[in-house]
């Protein structure tokens, strides 16, 4: 059996899905939200502290047993994924988009993603899903100013 922090780390069973886990855990995170409410603002950014906290911790604890940023850790998808979901609309669109612009930039790993990827232990593998949680918010928001912009001055 192995160390509940493992477990906690692939999200139970979701990490050590077939193909693409971290798509898969990814998706869970986009589906939970949709079905809970936002909270207020300061209450978000302290979750997501506190949770980023423990992904941290739990991440650098479940690579001794399955390896440096094994792929059954799914742990920072949570943290990446729900950082791209701030500030939406609460439409399926809207949640499909940031999806997949998580899913695209958690990959791509651009602004120093990739560099983060060194930093040790539990801080090397949730920091590049910070970066791309971050980058696929602001490059949703970007692009519905963008239409919102252009729209209106056709």
């Amino acid at each position: 059996m192995k160390r509940p922090v493992v477990w906690l780390a692939t999200l139970g069973p979701t990490g050590f899905t077939p193909i693409a886990p971290a798509t898969a855990a990814s998706a869970l995170v986009t589906l939970i939200a949709w079905f809970i409410p936002p909270p207020p603002l300061a209450a978000a950014l302290a979750i997501l502290a506190v949770g980023t906290a423990i992904a941290i911790w739990a991440a650098g604890e479940a690579e001794k047993d399955l390896g440096h940023d094994a792929h059954p850790i799914v742990i920072d998808e949570v943290i990446g994924q729900s950082i791209s979901l701030f500030f939406l609309p609460h439409r399926v669109i809207a949640f499909a988009i940031a999806f997949v612009l998580f899913r695209i930039f958690d990959v791509w790993k651009p602004l120093g993603a990739r560099e983060a990827q060194a930093l040790p232990g539990g801080w090397g593998v949730v920091i590049d899903d910070v970066i791309a949680g971050i980058t696929a918010c602001g490059a949703y928001h970007a692009g519905v100013w963008a239409i919102h912009f252009l729209s209106r001055r056709g």
